[in-house]
């Protein structure tokens, strides 16, 4: 096998079986649910039409089946010409108005109309009138019937069969007329229509001791070939389209026509007449109307005679239509469940998984209109149960898909809130491309804090309780960094270094550094305290110390192929770490650079002097976080600060009066001292 051709099967099927281990995260009451729904799914889409048992129409589904297959049907359907083979002779309402007798129907005009026709030499006549109430013309009818040479299928129905047609003294009476034609050409002939479902779809079917359909008898007494194919048929009647707008398949004639015809248009009618199949009933707007399977298409209702008249061409045809077997039904529905379940389970981007739907779609609807052109019965073929079923399914699969996928970003989203808030986790796991292997530039707010004294202690104690002390003070520290949105880039022993500004940069990113760097120092104390009280004979611990710097640095995922690391690189980050170092000399506990100061958005800053950072060329000017401090205090600290190059003296004296009012505090007695000892620059230089 090609490799390439191997290497997309095996994609593929890795695909799958990630979906696959999706499904079964979910959990054993989840995958329950979705198996007992994938079943309920293969049930709608073998039952779209009726429930099993086959009465009773599946609800809601069922109609929507009926309508897609009236609809398929009739644009399915042949256009043809009118069809000569089988002429109609109708009883209208003017034959009734002109006869001034509406029911029964006048079996004069039809004994007349009999002896009229049997001189035609028609194939057969059909009679699709029931004689079931005695008439004063019915010894004429008798004996006009007893006479034909011409085989006639004459109406008949049973109370049990046509409840809605017949009682039981008619069909005493229907018996009795039977009886008397005995030995004659007249054979009887079934004329019940199937109505399922409010309209006739199917050939009815067949029932012990009903004669054989009206259609069936004319064709068989006409010794008819094409009647043999349709012995056992109970299928869907195959209904044709007339070619023409406006024209019909089987244009009636009016009965009165042939009542004491013309003899000069007796040979002309003969012509027409000779050697089809003629039905005779009624074609009147209130009697013997029947809906079809084009009804709900074209709104047209016709007369039961026409519906007699299209079986009789579908025999004529040959148009056996093949039926689907019960095992295709459920092939069928078990693979459209298959396929839905094996979609769900498919990782594809959402364009490329809405096309393959779209491509199913057109599947499994275009099917049965294909089978429907090609004579195939699609009679309850449950295209709308395919589709139910498919949403059905999918939707299952791909809720236990997203329940195991939330319960996995569940997971991931806490492991990463460890390092990271959980917004910007939660972000990432939307968006992994945002840690791509690699680096941008990035302006970002960076944090370094030490704990004075720490290491000198852990060997003064046990192991154990280093881990204990050091776990402790680094979850304390943690938690400052994570609550006030940052990320947390590494632990180097005591050490946390921390960042603002990336992955995803916020507007107030400044505001939560800052903060976050004056909470770490207080967190620092309270743990102090806290180590204090756990056991006095514990070394005592120094103060936590912080640097704090904005400015570029290079973030991304940086490593191999066996680890990757995401952190970030570059100057800004040594510059937060010589100011967290600073702070030793400076007798200070948080220091920021100008810039971080002035990018914070915060006012409770006051200018410590400017320094020379150990191994950095560049000046720093520092700013202390001091939210008690007084405002007038600030001021003066800021002037000092700006006299420093120009005039060291007036700088010194700033900076000695406002240490003088704040005696307690080391990093104003410290910067007093520094300002006796700038260079010509205002610059003081660390060691």
């Amino acid at each position: 096998m090609d490799k390439t051709v191997q290497a997309r099967q095996d994609a593929r099927s890795g695909l799958l079986a990630r979906g696959w281990r999706n499904v079964r995260a979910a959990g054993g009451v989840q995958l329950g649910l979705t198996l007992m729904l994938m079943c309920l799914g293969v049930l709608i889409a073998r039952y779209g039409w009726v429930l099993p048992g086959g009465s009773v129409p599946t609800p809601l589904i069922g109609e929507a089946e009926r309508a897609l297959y009236d609809l398929r049907a009739y644009y399915a359907a042949d256009l043809v010409e009118e069809d000569k083979r089988v002429v109609l002779v109708v009883y209208t309402d003017q034959t009734l108005i002109a006869a001034r007798k509406r029911s029964p129907l006048d079996r004069g005009l039809l004994a007349k109309t009999l002896r009229t026709l049997d001189t035609f030499e028609p194939k057969a006549i059909g009679i699709d009138i029931l004689f079931d109430q005695p008439q004063d013309e019915d010894e004429e009818l008798i004996a006009a019937l007893r006479a034909m040479k011409t085989p006639v299928a004459v109406a008949y129905a049973a109370k049990a069969t046509n409840p809605d047609d017949i009682e039981y003294e008619q069909q005493q009476y229907l018996e009795a007329f039977m009886a008397r034609l005995a030995g004659s050409n007249g054979r009887p002939a079934s004329i019940r229509l199937d109505n399922t479902f409010g309209a006739t779809r199917l050939w009815p079917d067949i029932r012990a001791g009903l004669p054989p359909l009206l259609g069936r008898v004319m064709l068989e007494e006409a010794g008819e070939p094409a009647v043999a194919a349709f012995a056992g048929y109970q299928g869907a009647i195959d209904y044709r389209r007339p070619k023409f707008q406006d024209s019909v398949l089987f244009p009636p004639a009016q009965i009165d026509l042939f009542v004491d015809p013309d003899p000069e248009i007796l040979p002309f009618l003969k012509e027409q007449y000779a050697g089809k199949y003629i039905l005779i009933g009624g074609d009147i707007v209130d009697y013997d109307r029947v809906e079809t399977t084009f009804t709900s298409i074209n709104g047209e209702v016709p007369a039961g005679i026409a519906v007699h008249a299209e079986i009789i061409s579908q025999m004529l045809d040959g148009r056996v239509l093949r039926p689907i077997g019960e095992w295709v039904l459920w092939s069928m529905a078990v693979l459209v469940v298959i396929i839905a379940a094996l979609t769900a389970l498919l990782e594809w981007t959402a364009r490329r998984l809405a096309l393959f739907g779209v491509a199913q779609l057109v599947f499994f609807q275009g099917l049965p209109v294909l089978l429907q052109v090609r004579n195939v019965d699609t009679y309850g073929l449950p295209a709308v149960g395919w589709l139910i079923g498919w949403i059905l399914v999918f939707t299952a699969v791909t809720v236990a898909a997203r329940t195991a996928g939330a319960v996995q970003r569940n997971f991931a989203t806490g492991a990463l809130g460890k390092y990271i808030p959980r917004d910007i986790a939660q972000a990432i796991i939307d968006k992994p491309e945002l840690l791509s292997l690699g680096g941008e530039k990035r302006e970002i707010f960076v944090l370094f804090s030490d704990l004075e004294g720490f290491t000198k202690m852990s060997h003064a104690i046990p192991p154990e309780m280093v881990a204990k002390l050091l776990n402790r003070y680094l979850d304390m520290l943690s938690q400052v960094v994570l609550d006030h949105g940052g990320v947390i880039d590494k632990f180097v022993g005591d050490a946390v270094v921390a960042f603002w500004g990336a992955p995803i940069s916020r507007p107030d990113d400044g505001n939560r550094a800052a903060r976050a760097g004056y909470a770490m120092w207080q967190a620092g104390e309270a743990f102090r305290a806290e180590v204090a009280a756990m056991d006095p004979d514990l070394p005592r611990i120094g103060k936590t110390r912080v640097g704090l710097h904005f400015g570029e640095a290079v973030i991304g995922n940086f490593g191999g192929a066996t680890r990757i690391q995401y952190t970030a690189l570059g100057d800004s980050m040594n510059t937060a770490a010589r100011l967290e170092a600073a702070n030793k000399a400076l007798d200070s506990s948080v220091m920021a650079s100008r810039e971080f100061a002035e990018a914070s958005g915060l006012d409770w800053w006051r200018q410590m002097g400017r320094v020379r950072l150990r191994g950095r060329a560049r000046p720093v000017d520092l700013f202390e976080p001091s939210p008690d401090f007084p405002a007038e205090d600030r001021a003066s600290l800021a002037e000092a600060s700006a006299l420093a190059a120009t005039d060291p003296a007036a700088a010194r004296a700033l900076a000695e009066a406002v240490a003088a009012r704040h005696p307690e505090d080391s990093a104003l007695g410290n910067l007093a001292r520094r300002m006796a000892a700038i260079d010509e620059g205002g610059t003081y230089v660390l060691d």
